[in-house]
């Protein structure tokens, strides 16, 4: 894999990105990236974000930079008016293409998209005979072998990486991804020049507002929708929030000769296809899906489902997921199997504990997710307490403080707020603004910033009727303090580990 001057000239000035290129020169670059503790000989080093000329010195092997600003270097430079977006470019290119070899799915939302591309990625491993590449906030995985998965740091990595990992997906032999797109994606460049082949838009509420991210709702919302601009086809929640913006968007690309498809439960009855929840358990939903507009493409998607993981909610996410994969080729059976085998981790997990009811692990993080998962926990134990762990991450997502303390006045009977990666904020202080939102003076609020002990503290104090709900990290392995991702064994693992 390389690059050359004239390749990379001609991307960038096909994107009209290009300001200035060494003159007369021919070059050709064996290496390229974007920090300067990765570089080896011969590379073509692309400047991004708060970047210190000073990290140069010690970086032997750049041969070549892009960057906006000239470098008072005596190395050959070419100048771009947007750095991020030339990554993006230069690295498809420099892994040459992935992308084109991938039929991809794409899934973005405030809520549900990792439960959405775990539904849709078992299907696709049935139906592809694992030859499906997944890349989600939880796992990247590029290929059949457990040497193939690894824990994901971002929900959609910088493009640097998510080129990589798509060119480790081709040459594992994979034909098919699927893969979340935050709104930070697409406010960051991570997925410029990116199409999809499907684009899900599940749902939208305010979220990562905040002087780290979107400065407001609507930026949040107008990079979600962005999705939309880069997909053949599209699939739409019809009961999502804010309906009317989001399909005004959807119909113009539409009109630009796009295919547009709904879906809803059969409460609204507006979507192409609906689905009807049969039964709920605490382990498992029965659900049947059924067609108001027939599609040829998701002719294989009518039918009942078993989806090994409970909720109405989620049962809207696997209708997304169903349409997802009937676009993509698969066939009834894939879908049936592939629900009934679905397992995600740190999602939906949940385990008896004897004399205490029952503890519940997920990765809800924000006021949707929470909202979902403890009206859940209401309609299953209706005479038992909610009890509650949950933080708020520091230094990102400011928004969701206020949100968590209004879900747990609505919500909760009983709240232990502790730590979740708090980066270089105090977790107590985190915890008193989350407090300072709970309007219910029936709530018993508990302060425990060790994680660890306020999931003990939590679960000891439940009684036999009572449903305690871990929300947050799920199975994530760590805390991030201080810039450091120091080890943690997950939420689960804790609950696991108490006996009584």
């Amino acid at each position: 894999m390389q690059l050359t001057s004239k390749k990379i000239e001609a991307i960038l000035n096909t994107h009209q990105l290009l300001k200035t290129a060494p003159k007369g020169q021919t070059l050709t670059f064996d290496f390229l990236h974007y920090d300067t503790r990765q570089v080896k000989p011969n590379t073509l080093f692309v400047v991004k974000g708060n970047f210190n000329p000073k990290y140069l010195e010690n970086a032997v092997g750049i041969t070549g930079i892009v960057t906006t600003k000239p470098l008072d270097i005596d190395i050959p430079q070419w100048i771009v008016s947007n750095t991020q977006q030339a990554l993006s470019l230069l690295s498809a290119e420099f892994f040459d293409r992935p992308q084109d070899k991938l039929w991809i799915g794409a899934i973005t939302g405030t809520k549900g998209k990792t439960t959405t591309a775990y539904f849709a990625y078992y299907i696709l491993k049935h139906a592809t005979q694992n030859r499906t590449a997944l890349f989600s906030t939880v796992d990247r995985i590029t290929g059949p072998q457990a040497s193939d998965k690894k824990k994901s740091d971002l929900t959609t990595p910088e493009s640097y990486e998510l080129f990589k990992d798509m060119r480790q997906a081709v040459d594992n032999g994979m034909t098919h991804l699927i893969m979340e797109v935050s709104s930070q994606a697409y406010l960051k460049d991570r997925v410029y020049g990116l199409h999809f082949d499907v684009g899900t838009f599940l749902n939208i509420s305010p979220d990562h507002i905040g002087p780290n991210e979107h400065p407001t709702f609507e930026d949040y919302l107008a990079h979600k929708l962005m999705l939309l601009d880069h997909s053949d086809t599209i699939v739409i929640n019809d009961e999502t929030d804010h309906h009317d913006e989001i399909f005004s968007h959807a119909k113009q690309n539409h009109e630009a000769g796009k295919s547009l498809y709904t879906y809803s439960s059969n409460r609204q009855n507006q979507g192409d296809y609906v689905f009807i929840s049969n039964d709920s358990a605490i382990h498992e939903s029965h659900f049947t899906v059924s067609e108001q507009h027939k599609v040829e493409q998701l002719s294989e998607i009518i039918g009942h489902y078993r989806l090994n993981i409970p909720g109405d909610f989620n049962e809207s996410n696997a209708l997304a997921a169903l349409m997802i994969a009937g676009f993509a080729g698969a066939k009834h059976q894939d879908m049936v199997q592939g629900l009934d085998e679905v397992f995600i981790p740190g999602r939906m997990l949940s385990m008896p504990i004897p004399s205490h009811g029952v503890a519940f692990v997920d990765y809800a993080h924000n006021y949707a997710s929470m909202h979902a998962l403890l009206s859940f926990a209401q309609s299953k134990y209706p005479t038992g307490k909610v009890i509650v762990v949950v933080g708020s991450p520091g230094n990102k997502g400011v928004s969701r403080r206020a949100d968590f303390g209004k879900v747990i006045g609505e919500l909760a009977d009983v709240v232990f707020l502790t730590a979740d990666d708090p980066q270089y904020e105090d977790p107590a202080d985190i915890a008193n603004e989350i407090a300072c939102h709970i309007n219910n003076d029936h709530v018993v609020v508990h302060f425990e910033m060790d994680r660890i002990k306020a999931i003990h503290a939590a679960i000891a104090s439940a009684g036999e009727q009572d449903i305690v709900i871990v929300a947050g990290k799920g199975e994530d392995p760590y805390q991030k303090i201080n810039g450091q991702d120091v080890p943690y064994i997950g939420d689960y693992a804790v609950v696991k580990q108490l006996t009584f």
